[in-house]
């Protein structure tokens, strides 16, 4: 059983098609966009294969409760991808970035994070471990902001790069108990929220020249790499950062 954050849309809907389509019940969240998550869900099952919950995530509470939900539904978790987050489309320099607008930058995209994270092992410590040793994966999706910065957006760098160091923290005190925890940074990817960025003449042309392979990804893209470290090929992979950025960014 895998449960997804941020599902209704981008990378996470495209994260839940590919965990149904690989056999997994699925359970989802979402904010706002109830019949697009609920649409999905119907697509991806139904109730007894996949369920859209209802849940804010901004808080280690709030990820604390996503996860006893997606329980409550299917009776066990298997896999956990910390996919939801936010990101201000407008250029705040450190100068003048609210405080409102870092705190919560850090709320959504990090602090629900250690809930989920936290909730998430567990109740996989409390489950059998399978054949192959393992008792569950943990996917953190960073990004390439993460790695090398982000100008005008040192909120969301900073969460991103936290969840890198969440990552190899979680890795070497977890692989020992048969959870693999893992990361994703993806580059740009055509979703929603890099609508903006992306269909700007000027800053799209300048976005897509700095991507060696000439274009943003498409989020299934992303999504596949998602599912590949959660299943028993990826099984000696532990604290790994797989970047799927097009050439972009080359860390190691």
């Amino acid at each position: 059983m895998a449960l997804i954050s941020g599902g209704s849309r981008g990378i996470g809907a495209e994260t839940v098609r590919l965990f149904a389509e690989a056999g997994a019940r699925v359970a989802f969240s979402y904010e706002k966009a109830r019949e697009r998550a609920e649409a999905l869900a119907a697509e991806c099952g139904g109730p007894e294969r996949c369920v859209a919950i209802l849940q804010d995530l901004s808080t280690p509470e709030d990820g604390r409760a996503l996860v006893a939900a997606a329980v409550r539904a299917f009776g066990r978790l298997d896999v956990l991808v910390a996919n939801h987050g936010i990101w201000e489309a407008a250029d705040a320099p450190i100068a003048e970035m609210k405080d409102a607008q870092w705190r919560r930058t850090l709320g959504v995209n990090l602090d629900s994070v250690f809930g989920l994270a936290q909730a998430a092992v567990g109740v996989m410590e409390r489950q059998a471990r399978g054949a192959d040793g393992v008792t569950g994966h943990i996917v953190l999706i960073s990004s390439t902001a993460g790695q090398r910065g982000e100008a005008y957006h040192a909120d969301y760098a900073v969460t991103k790069g936290a969840l890198i160091s969440l990552t190899k923290s979680l890795s070497s005190e977890l692989a020992p108990k048969g959870i693999r925890v893992n990361c994703v940074a993806p580059g740009w990817v055509a979703t929603d929220m890099s609508a903006g960025a992306l269909g700007d003449a000027e800053l799209g042309s300048r976005i897509v020249r700095g991507i060696p392979v000439g274009r943003a990804a498409s989020a299934r893209e992303i999504a596949g790499p998602v599912l590949f470290l959660c299943t028993p090929f990826a099984g000696f992979i532990s604290g790994e950062v797989l970047n799927v950025n097009g050439g972009a960014v080359l860390a190691g």
